[in-house]
């Protein structure tokens, strides 16, 4: 940690004031002397370990392939990375988050406190000024010790006058203040673009989640649909004496624990179209998506490299300014060290009698200057001074984190997409297999060869097949979403407000 310079050493045991127009002259050429002086520690960005590539990143894609990970030709993430998908319904709700969402609305304000926090901060440059005018009539004591015929004890007293001072900012105090405070504004400017890219990938993984319970349930309908002429057959051929009661029995069965399938899908269905309106701000009572199952292809995901996922992630870039802001407090702290100096002045009219008051014999004023320093305190400013340094450090411990979370999340989602790619090609063909078996055990059934218990394990293996396969699908988009939003969603941050 490099310090800036340091002014001198802290001034102890020595208490100074001066007065009147040569100290204000003298401390006005100090300031000027002493302006670029600022005491503490300069900012540096905490290093962290950054591989150099993604470990999980998986090979190119085969033809047949679902997905793949974007080559470095392709386009990059933008802000609305949403629209990759290519579903007007989703782009259509994420259009409503932005006056919508009320945690998105929330964070905004803490935007906006923080902007006000800087300009607050800011104002510690700049002298404090007053002005009034007084107007009164005092009668005093005829009993007064100081007594005087001579001297009017009932008189007028009219004045206008006007005060000034200022803390000239010789140590730094002020700019290392404005410094945190602005750091700070920076890592609230971060941490809303954090809210609202955590509230739309929500928002995208409730969609893409309630659409792969649109793909069950119509799966589910229609399979209930082929139930019912199983079961229509089974009846025929037990009322022409092939069929037994049992195999009825058995297609009523798989019929009733299908259908019960089918309804069951809808309560989940009902949540996250429910957890869809409170992202977008509406009332779960008035909102309603018609069913609709995922049609859009997985689109492939630009991943680029990873020592750009320091720049791409909001969050980790909250941490980052954090770690700015808690630097400049060690130097607001070590700036106490240093003499309390302040530069005062009054001025202004006085006179007894309105026709007199605002000519010159009336003027007022006075100038001064003052210095203090502390000579005992307990230990206090040390120990402020230390739990600057140790909010620092803890803060540098949360950057580094936050980087270590930031490559564990994108490699995670690498690996599931990966890993879901191949699941995928593999539940195809298990989807095949038990269409081809479910034919033949149909058409041994027909031919009265075996039973009805042979159907109904085919039957089974295919639903289960085929509800796998949707689920594998579901889990695609699902990943694809949790990988832009590890990815930072196409935000970089040249988007920051500047210091």
């Amino acid at each position: 940690m490099r310090l800036a310079p340091s002014c001198g050493e802290p001034l102890r045991g020595r208490r100074s004031r001066l007065a009147g127009r040569s100290g204000f002259g003298l401390f006005t050429v100090a300031a000027a002397l002493l302006s670029g002086c600022t005491v503490g520690p300069n900012y540096h960005r905490p290093a962290a370990v950054v591989p150099e590539v993604y470990k999980e990143l998986p090979p190119p894609a085969p033809p047949n392939g679902s997905w793949k990970t974007a080559a470095p030709a392709d386009a990059t993430l933008r802000g609305d990375w949403w629209t990759i998908f290519n579903d007007p319904q989703l782009s259509e709700l994420e259009s409503k988050i932005k006056l919508g969402n009320q945690t998105l609305q929330a964070a905004i304000e803490r935007f906006t406190i923080a902007q006000a926090t800087v300009r607050q901060a800011r104002a510690d440059f700049y002298p404090t000024l007053g002005a009034g005018p007084t107007i009164q009539r005092e009668r005093l004591s005829y009993h007064r010790p100081t007594f005087n015929t001579l001297s009017p004890s009932q008189y007028n007293d009219f004045v206008v006058s006007g005060q000034a001072s200022w803390e000239p900012d010789f140590w730094g105090r002020v700019r290392r203040n404005v410094e945190s405070a602005r750091a700070s504004m920076q890592a609230s400017a971060a941490d809303l673009a954090n809210v609202e890219l955590s509230v739309r990938a929500e928002l995208a993984l409730d969609y893409f989640q309630m659409r792969g319970l649109d793909a069950q349930q119509k799966l589910l309908d229609d399979t209930v649909a082929n139930y019912k002429d199983y079961l229509a057959l089974t009846v025929r051929r037990q009322k022409g004496g092939v069929a037994t009661e049992s195999d009825v029995a058995l297609a009523q069965t798989q019929l009733a624990t299908t259908q019960t399938q089918d309804i069951d899908v809808g309560v989940a269905r009902a949540q996250y179209q429910h957890a869809i309106a409170t992202l977008i701000g509406v009332p779960a009572s008035s909102f309603r998506l018609p069913p609709n199952p995922q049609t859009t292809e997985i689109p492939a995901i630009p991943a680029g490299v990873p020592s750009t996922l320091l720049e791409r992630r909001p969050d980790i870039a909250t941490a980052e300014r954090q770690a700015q802001a808690a630097n400049a407090q060690i130097g607001v702290a070590i700036a106490a060290y240093y003499p309390n100096i302040s530069i005062t002045g009054a001025g202004g009219l006085e006179s007894a009698h309105p026709g007199n008051w605002i000519q010159g014999p009336s003027e007022l004023w006075s100038l001064g200057a003052s210095a203090s320093e502390t000579l005992f305190d307990a230990g206090r400013r040390r120990a402020i001074t230390d739990e600057a340094k140790a909010n620092y450090r803890q803060s540098v411990d949360n950057y580094r984190e936050a980087v270590l979370n930031g490559f564990e999340e994108v490699e995670d989602n690498l690996a599931a997409l990966r890993v879901l790619q191949q699941e995928s090609g593999s539940a195809a063909n298990a989807v095949n297999a038990a269409d081809r078996s479910l034919q033949l055990s149909t058409n041994r059934y027909r031919g009265g060869v075996t039973t009805y218990l042979e159907v109904l394990t085919s039957q089974q293996a295919q639903l289960a097949n085929e509800r796998t396969q949707a689920d594998i699908t579901t889990r695609q988009f699902v990943a694809s979403v949790q990988l832009i939003r590890a990815l930072g969603g196409g935000w970089d941050t040249s988007k920051l407000p500047p210091m």
